[in-house]
């Protein structure tokens, strides 16, 4: 590899003759300083004190005098200074959060750039009032209460620095402006030691005048790390800021640019894939980490592993092969991004969703499944939620409130802290959180899990520092509020990973390898949105407005993007660049314009290979499923034996590998609690419904009289029935009180329809849902087979028996009539004649009974009337009978037979 640039400097250093002990090194980041002193270690041959090495940011603190503040202190003070503003109506402290930070950023922005805040703020402000909708000379309430803020920008500005000052704190911004002011005296005081600027690009007008000022005492130097093919091409983003800073800066009338070196036209081997989706990157990654590791240890002491998406970090760590042996990772865990961040605010959605009506299911049941509840569930006292999520969909509940929670724990106190009884404070939300982490603590040290105690210890720490914070301020007196500050502090606040920074692979962000040269690199997702950024639009200040007053736009950070892309791999001699191929919102867009800029550099086109990795899809011809029944003997008899269902042998007409999971491994639907409500439970609340109507005729002639008096009682039925199948279920309000109008109509529907029957016939009611079951001997078997079923009502019309099947769905006549007999047992779609020749057979062998009529009465289609099964006649005789049990029989054989396997039917 090329020598480093770290190591170019300290050699250039040693040319001139500069004492090392006498240099203050300013770098843009700490990380690099670490690498430089490995470098500086290397070349002295005796003992030296080791020189000052300090970052930008605080190299300019220490000129200002004042240090920088977190960004949650910022926005606590900006909400203060902005309650002070002369406005009619604030926005409270969760709405101003949308905004607030936004506005720093724009603060420190014009800092930065040293731009008098009065100036560009007024300007601002005349161009909101310029650019509001209203055409009326006169403005209106709204409007004016749109422009109010505006017009106070300036005093919001003064009042929130001035608060800082007073502190001696700062953001970046106003630090920078105030080592600006002071650079005189500082230079004065400063002029010994020689000031070594390494590694710079795109400077703010700030660190500019700053370094410029500087400069002018001659035993400070700066230098660039700057290829030449870079340099020399006008036009090339990667050294478009250095170009300028050449041609514009006095100091290169007389002095030369030092850091210009040619090493990105050297021979290298660059690799360009595209994989799809972050996942498949991050195993990519592994595979290629496994091949670099295996040739060589070494190689990868000197391989750096750049995420230019961040996120990816969690799926790149499990992805690491078990023989890399070291590992450093530079970057911290964002705490928002981690599962116990999810715990916390689950937790917190719980508590703020409480109504009157108590918790929401979904709250509940979203509480219960995050992995952390299970954790603590290991706890004694916490052991009730376990049962919960099973009740919960056992009763339909959909709210929970406190008398059925109470119902779980005897204490108290387990459920207080989970489903307090009055919504928490948001001091007493943070004790719950500190009591449920204790828990936590106490179950991960039985099993010595350290980084489960790191991320407890953090959020820890974090719930303390929300203490401290809301003893602070008067604002925060709610849990919504609590939350948006919560939201913020977690994304401010890492954890932080610890290793040897000088060894093994080392992981980074694309800010940290600044100043930083490896003979092997593998860069992340690089898509366009993630490198470059592209444009956002998180500033109140319009695009026009930067570029007239020189603030930085989306185009000058893409530059600066380009340049760190470049600069990380011109000194490499194997680069690995992967992309997504299959851009969305949320993994960036198309893969970079940076890869198609090297794709198209003639210069380096013959060290480029460009591939795409996918894993092989084999498109294989369908073939069904197939169930060998060798080993399903016993199941099968036991089930034959116990009793076939019409409805378990249509599944098995339907499909019989359906048949298969159902009948035989009894694999059942999984519980779901029914928002609105499903097919099977609507079926049911119609059935039991008509049973409980029509049980006072049993044995008896229906009038219209009698008719009359069941319709009266449809809604107290339904009801009744309702709260049997779903007791957590709202009639007032919502899809439940649509769905209960639905069956009551229904119902009427059916009580009206047979009073005008009644004007043509006589009906006796003889019986509702009424179980049979017979016993049916089939040559072949050597036991008997059971069929069993649940007839929904017979009855007698004008001197003739009739089986009733009611149907909530809906049911055509071409779906009860039977010309050909074999489709009876082959085609679903005749699955309603099967039932009712059932029903039929099932009642002739109880009641020794012939030539009687059955059908179905179909809700959804009422209009058609009683839909009669029918083959050669309307009435079912004995022979129809005998042709339906032979082939019964032989779908019977064919379910028992082992030699015919289940085969999947497509559906």
């Amino acid at each position: 590899m090329h020598q480093s640039f770290l190591a170019y400097v300290l050699d250039n250093l040693h040319q001139k003759e500069v004492s090392i002990e006498q240099c203050t090194f300013i770098l843009p980041s700490k990380r690099s300083g670490t690498f430089l002193k490995k470098h500086l270690s290397s070349r002295i041959s005796k003992n030296i004190f080791a020189p000052q090495i300090l970052s930008i940011e605080d190299f300019i603190a220490n000129i200002a005098g004042i240090s920088t503040t977190s960004s949650i202190d910022l926005l606590l003070l900006l909400f203060k200074a902005y309650k002070k503003t002369r406005l009619k109506r604030h926005d409270d402290f969760n709405s101003f959060l949308k905004w607030g930070q936004t506005l720093i950023q724009d603060f420190n922005e014009i800092d930065r750039y040293l731009i008098p805040a009065d100036d560009i703020l007024n300007y601002l402000s005349a161009i909101k009032d310029l650019s509001h909708w209203s055409l009326k000379s006169e403005k209106t309430e709204l409007v004016q209460n749109y422009l109010q803020l505006w017009n106070q920008l300036e005093f919001l500005y003064n009042t929130f620095t001035a608060s800082l000052l007073e502190k001696n704190k700062g953001y970046q911004g106003l630090v920078y402006k105030t080592a600006v002011a002071n650079l005189e005296t500082y230079s004065e005081d400063h002029q010994t030691n020689s000031l070594i600027f390494v590694g710079f690009n795109a400077l703010n007008t700030a660190e500019s005048r700053i370094i410029q000022h500087l400069l002018h005492q001659p035993q400070n130097h700066i230098y660039w790390d700057i290829d030449a093919h870079f340099l020399n091409d006008k036009i090339h983003d990667a050294g478009l800021f250095i170009r300028g800073y050449q041609q514009e800066w006095p100091y290169y009338d007389k002095n030369e640019i030092l850091g210009v070196h040619n090493s990105f036209l050297d021979p290298k081997k660059i690799s360009i894939t595209g994989v799809p989706k972050s996942i498949s990157q991050a195993k990519y990654v592994g595979n290629l980490l496994n091949t670099i590791g295996n040739d060589s240890q070494n190689q990868l002491k000197n391989t750096a592993l750049v995420l230019a998406d961040e996120t990816l970090l969690n799926p790149i760590l499990k992805a690491i092969p078990s023989n890399i042996e070291e590992a450093n990772i530079t970057m911290g865990l964002s705490l928002n991004k981690t599962v116990l961040y999810s715990f916390f605010m689950s937790f917190l959605e719980l508590n703020i969703s409480k109504t009157e009506r108590g918790w929401f299911y979904t709250d509940v049941l979203e509480f219960l499944s995050n992995p952390y509840t299970y954790s603590i569930t290991q706890s004694e006292e916490f052991v009730f939620l376990k049962s919960l999520s099973v009740d919960i969909k056992k009763n339909n509940w959909i709210y929970l409130n406190t008398p059925i929670i109470s119902k779980y724990s005897p204490s108290g106190h387990a459920v207080n802290t989970i489903f307090p009884e009055k919504i928490p404070s948001p001091s007493q939300w943070i004790d719950n959180c500190l009591d449920l982490i204790q828990h936590l603590k106490s179950y991960f040290q039985t099993s010595d899990n350290a980084l489960e105690l790191e991320y407890l210890y953090r959020f820890y720490a974090l719930f303390n520092q929300l203490h401290v914070h809301l003893e602070d301020v008067d604002f925060i007196t709610n849990l919504k509020s609590l939350k948006s500050f919560f939201k913020q502090l977690a994304s401010a606040e890492t954890l932080d990973f610890i290793g040897e920074p000088l060894s093994g692979l080392q992981i980074m962000g694309m800010l940290e390898s600044r100043n930083l040269d490896f003979e092997t690199v593998i860069l992340t997702s690089v898509n366009e949105g993630i490198l470059p950024s592209g444009k956002s639009n998180n500033s109140f200040i319009p695009f026009d407005v930067k570029r007239e007053y020189g603030l930085p736009t989306y185009k000058e950070k893409d530059a600066i993007y380009t340049y760190h892309f470049y600069r990380l791999i011109q000194r490499a001699k194997h680069i690995h660049i992967i992309y997504n191929t299959e851009p969305d919102v949320l993994e960036g867009g198309e893969k970079s314009r940076l890869i198609s800029q090297l794709l198209t550099d003639e210069a380096i086109a013959s060290y480029i290979s460009h591939n795409i990795a996918s894993p092989e899809v084999k498109i294989a011809p369908y073939s069904p499923v197939e169930v060998i029944k060798t080993l399903l003997q016993k199941e099968i008899k036991t089930l034959a034996q116990t009793g076939f269902s019409p409805t378990s042998l249509t599944n098995y007409i339907r499909n019989p590998i359906d048949f298969y999971k159902r009948n035989i491994l009894k694999i059942n639907d999984t519980d779901e609690v029914e928002e609105s409500i499903a097919a099977n439970t609507f079926g049911t609340i119609v059935h039991d419904s008509l049973e409980q109507l029509y049980s006072p005729f049993l044995d008896q002639f229906l009038t219209p009289e009698k008719l009359s008096e069941a319709i009266l009682l449809v809604p107290n039925i339904v009801q009744q029935n309702f709260k049997k199948l779903l007791p957590g279920a709202d009639l007032k309000k919502g899809r439940f009180l649509l769905v209960f109008n639905v069956v009551i109509k229904y119902l009427k529907n059916f009580i009206e329809l047979e009073k005008s029957s009644l004007t043509k016939h006589q009906i006796r009611i003889l019986e509702l849902e009424k179980k049979y079951e017979v016993e049916l001997h089939f040559s072949g078997l050597g036991f008997p087979v059971k069929l069993k079923g649940t007839l929904d009502r017979v009855d007698e019309i004008d001197g003739v028996t009739r089986i009733v099947d009611y149907k909530t769905g809906r049911v055509d006549p071409k779906n009860v009539k039977v010309l050909n007999w074999e489709e009876l047992i082959t085609d679903y779609d005749k699955s309603k004649a099967f039932q009712l020749l059932c029903y039929s057979l099932l009642f002739t062998k109880e009641k020794n009974t012939v030539d009687l009529l059955a059908g179905i009465y179909s809700f959804k289609n009422l209009g058609q009337g009683f839909l009669s099964f029918t083959s050669d006649g309307t009435s079912i005789s004995s022979e129809t009978l005998r042709t339906f049990q032979t082939f019964l029989e032989k779908l019977v054989l064919e379910i028992c037979n082992p030699s015919i396997p289940f085969t999947e039917k497509e559906i």
